[in-house]
């Protein structure tokens, strides 16, 4: 069993908006164990990128011990950028902190956070962060959660400031009346009995909401409340309520502090261990509908919550322990790749160097090194089997950029370089695209993608130059046309002899290439007909418009003649690409380019103007529906091509507060226009290639 109950332990995960302060919030935590003596300098951002930058762009996961109970922190990033992160810490935590910014209230990534935590069932607890900021209400923040987010669910305030702005000193807890006045940056406070005059009209004025708030969502002890007030309540009776009341999502408390100042988060951890979720109340899924229960003597059970690929350490595997126990050099089973790993050392996660352990249990996060085949949301088991547990389904990536190494030294590097860094961030998609001889890269947004280029060129050393990606363009025709080629050259010895007719036609869209044998009489022989095929296959990797790939077409050989000693399988397939080549310039070909089906959410005022943008980029809208809270969803179709500044454009429409997903739809013809564009911009790269 673990060093630690799995009722002792807590996996607390901080969210928030850049600049909210999650980060500063950990540096507290650190100066508060004396671990390290300074505020503000983002500990925990030890990626050079990070460090250079100064934010987070990618879950940071460590530990502590406080007394007899363990804790586990996320701090994820502030951008949604990088919402595959931030998805990835919401489904690995318990208990999810979304951090708000005191000056700035209720931001963009706030109201997504949210949205997310919610549709996971989550319990949340709200931190109001900087509440040393000149100008801060506290009064109006709270009013503004409860109008941004009060609808079922109850926003309780659970302390109130002594001082605000320059003059926040402390808090006061509103069930118990504890008043705590700080020594400012070191965390410490003193417990005084007197109520300071500048906390009395928030203390009047929220003590009773809080009580209320409480005793509604319990109706044995709402009866006790209304025979006997609030006299007759324990602090204990309270507690388990709202412990009850948060897990099931009925009461989101609210807690203040300042980072900066090292006032106030201390009382938020001592809540959580007081009424936070505990691992075993957490419930999973498995892809086929049943619940599976943490249970500290069960199975082993577990999911990988991250990958860290260092240059120079390697591999390491963040793993979420659901059920049972895991000792150091037992073996685990990766359902999802069906391979059977050994597990030689586990590690604690902590600030400066991770802690070896003997044995982890439920609620533990574990730091395995060196696992060959782990990927983020696998589940793994210490039985072998096919049951995988459910989980979130990771966001397409909206962006992409072409990269091209500077030296062809640098190729296999890059390659390398970019499977280790999807391996630890997957919505961060790579490909070489033989179509247009291109690496590919892909993300969910600009930032992400600048710091994906970066971590490549700093971390790992690699010199490349970035362009815009080409669009993989197709081609096809739209008639029926025949063709007629005969390949014929005498040198000495054998010559060459080859001679084909075919029919090309089009198919439906989808439908790739199809090639029919209609040869009767023995006119070819039968050893012949597969080389035709090659040809023409050979032939629709590049069209005769601007070199596209050929899609959608039946060829059908129908005719021609062979002679017995010239014939030969190069012959064939000589005449077979040029008829070919022949019957598509004598047709109707056009260009085909990518569509891609896009759904947008964003303001409802922001919506006139976005189906405006939305038809300006030859989109076609498909419906507009209600998505709640003050939001709405486009549905469109609209040309890959003009995806590519599509996020800017949405950003700046709805003051970033819009978003959307897109996925690969169908191909479809260019206008002629269109067409005549791509064909001269095509030419162009050639020319510059000579």
């Amino acid at each position: 069993m673990s060093e630690y109950n799995a009722e002792k332990k807590r996996i607390i995960g901080f969210f928030g908006h850049h600049g909210c302060g999650k980060t500063t919030l950990m540096d507290d935590v650190l100066v508060n164990l004396g671990l390290t003596d300074r505020i503000g300098q983002r500990h925990l951002d030890k990626d050079p990128v990070e460090k250079e930058k100064g934010a987070t762009f990618s879950n940071h996961i460590f530990s502590f011990d406080l007394d007899d109970s363990r804790m586990y922190f996320f701090d994820t990033p502030g951008s949604l950028d990088f919402i595959g992160d931030i998805q990835i810490a919401l489904n690995a935590v318990d208990n999810v902190v979304i951090v708000i910014n005191a000056s700035s209230g209720v931001e963009v990534t706030t109201e997504r956070i949210w949205n997310m935590a919610r549709e996971l069932n989550k319990p949340i607890v709200f931190y109001v962060n900087q509440m040393d900021k000149e100008g801060v209400n506290f009064g109006n923040l709270i009013e503004e959660l409860k109008e941004s987010f009060e609808d079922e669910i109850r926003i309780v305030p659970f302390q109130v400031p002594i001082g605000e702005g320059s003059d926040f000193k402390g808090i006061i807890n509103l069930l118990s009346n504890d008043v705590f006045i700080y020594e400012e940056g070191t965390g410490k406070s003193s417990k005084q009995s007197e109520i300071p005059d500048n906390a009395k009209d928030y203390l009047e004025r929220f003590h009773s909401e809080i009580i209320e708030d409480i005793v509604e969502t319990n109706e044995e002890l709402m009866e006790k409340y209304f025979e006997s007030g609030e006299e007759g309540l324990s602090q204990e009776e309270l507690i388990s309520s709202l412990h009850k009341a948060y897990d099931e999502d009925k009461i989101i408390p609210v807690f203040i502090g300042s980072a900066l100042k090292n006032i106030g988060f201390d009382q938020l951890i001592k809540a959580l261990m007081s009424f936070g979720m505990t691992p075993l109340e957490r419930k999973f899924h498995t892809e086929e509908g049943s619940e599976i229960s943490s249970q500290e003597d069960g199975q082993f059970l577990g999911i990988i919550v991250k990958n860290e690929v260092d240059p120079f350490v390697g591999k390491l595997t963040y793993l979420r322990v659901i059920s049972g126990s895991l000792k150091a050099g037992s073996s685990i089973y990766i359902v999802e790749e069906s391979t059977r790993e050994k597990i030689s050392h586990i590690n604690i996660p902590r600030f400066d160097k991770n802690e070896e352990v003997e044995v982890a249990g439920v609620g533990d996060i574990l730091v395995i090194p060196k696992l060959k085949s782990s990927k983020i949301n696998q589940t793994v088991s210490s039985e072998e089997t096919s049951n995988r547990l459910k989980l979130p389904e990771f966001p397409e990536p909206m962006i992409s950029k072409s990269i091209v190494p500077n030296s062809k030294n640098e190729i296999d590097k890059i390659t390398e370089s970019l499977a280790k860094i999807a391996e630890s961030d997957p919505t961060f998609k790579w490909e070489f695209d033989a179509e247009t001889g291109e690496t590919v890269i892909s993300g969910m947004g600009t930032i992400h993608l600048e710091i994906m280029i970066e971590k490549l060129k700093k971390n790992f050393g690699i010199d490349f130059e970035v362009g815009k990606p080409k669009i993989a363009y197709k081609e096809t025709i739209r008639n029926k046309s025949q063709a007629e080629y005969k390949h014929k050259k005498q040198t000495g010895g054998h010559g060459q002899y080859g001679h084909v007719k075919i029919e090309i036609e089009p198919l439906e869209r989808g439908k790739g290439y199809e090639f029919v044998d209609k040869i009767v009489g023995g006119v070819i022989p039968k050893n012949f007909i597969p080389s035709v095929d090659k040809g023409i296959r050979e032939a629709i990797k590049k069209g005769v418009l601007a070199g596209f790939p050929v899609v959608d077409i039946r060829v059908t050989l129908f005719d021609g003649s062979y002679h017995e000693v010239d014939s030969s399988d190069i012959s064939f397939q000589i005449a077979a690409r040029h008829a070919f080549k022949i019957a598509m310039e004598s047709d109707t070909p056009v260009i085909l380019e990518p569509i891609m089906h896009v759904e947008i959410f964003l303001p409802t005022e922001n919506t006139g103007d976005v189906i405006g943008e939305v038809t300006a980029k030859r989109g076609r809208p498909l419906g507009m529906e209600s998505a709640g809270k003050g939001y709405d969803k486009i549905v469109a179709e609209i040309p890959l091509a003009e995806m590519l500044d599509f996020s800017p454009r949405l950003s700046s429409i709805s003051s970033g507060k819009g978003y959307f997903t897109m996925k690969f739809s169908h191909y479809s013809e260019v206008s002629p226009d269109i067409q005549n564009k791509i064909i001269e911009e095509r030419k162009k790269e050639e020319e510059l290639q000579k």
